[in-house]
């Protein structure tokens, strides 16, 4: 990805980094401008789409009827899984998922499973043998950086948005998706020795270290995931925990006026 930005473009966002300033004006710990909307999707149980800046994003949920797990006999299953377009981004191309898609689903994957967001254990319908399947399907419409933070909210959004089609399968009537928590990803990005969150492209483009922090209601860290080859020191990673809960908070309740 890196060699799709210019060295003069490079320097100047060096230079503007090291200042404390950004291409946008924000200021480093600043997120982009967030709309969340539901409901999108008519055939889906659940579907929010979010723009975080100019990255869009829209994320689906299915439900059906499977067998759990042989170790989770009375919970349902959840499946994530993300879609990354050639019309979202040069850097795409069509084909089988992509290294980029599979760590996309995996770190939204791990905040809402870690963070308990599904309570599953109300999505057996006969231990053993038939649970609740639900389907978490992320699609990227058009890409401007920090896909982490913008799939993961989608994704809170539209598990929130769900409901169990229980009338489809004649199993009564249907009712909402039963959730524990709300986990809401922060993605801090470090370019030198320097910390911000939520990288445009370009940004994103230099970046020497990446960290998704998840946290839920109670202020509790209930998933971390490091990406790229450079380094958060101890301090910097208590610094983005702490962060993490103040924007947390702040998209909790704006989702709740949402959903």
């Amino acid at each position: 990805m890196k060699e799709l930005i210019s060295r003069i473009t490079k320097d100047y966002l060096f230079r503007l980094i090291k200042e404390g300033k950004r291409l946008d004006g924000r200021d480093l710990l600043e997120h982009r401008k967030l709309d969340i909307n539901t409901g999108w999707i008519g055939t889906a149980e659940g579907s929010a789409r979010v723009h975080l800046g100019d990255t869009d994003v829209i994320v689906g949920v299915k439900m059906s009827i499977g067998e759990p797990f042989p170790d989770t006999p009375d919970k349902g299953v959840m499946i994530t899984s993300a879609e990354l377009i050639p019309m979202a981004s040069p850097k795409y191309e069509a084909g089988p998922p992509r290294e980029d898609a599979t760590e996309l689903a995996r770190v939204v994957d791990r905040g809402i499973r870690e963070g308990h967001v599904i309570d599953t254990t109300k999505l057996c319908v006969t231990k053993g043998e038939k649970v609740w399947l639900v389907f978490l399907d992320m699609h990227i419409l058009d890409f401007d950086g920090n896909l982490f933070d913008a799939c993961g909210i989608a994704a809170m959004a539209a598990l929130m948005n769900s409901e169990v089609p229980a009338e489809t399968f004649d199993l009564g009537d249907n009712y909402k998706l039963p959730i524990g928590h709300v986990v809401i990803p922060t993605t801090f990005y470090k370019i030198k020795d320097q910390i911000m969150l939520d990288a445009r492209l370009e940004e994103e483009m230099i970046a020497d270290a990446r960290l998704t922090v998840g946290t839920n209601e109670k202020g509790e860290l209930v998933s971390m995931q490091k990406g790229l080859s450079g380094v958060f020191e101890y301090e910097d990673t208590i610094s983005c925990i702490e962060k993490s809960r103040e924007i947390g908070d702040k998209i909790r309740a704006l989702l709740k006026d949402k959903v």
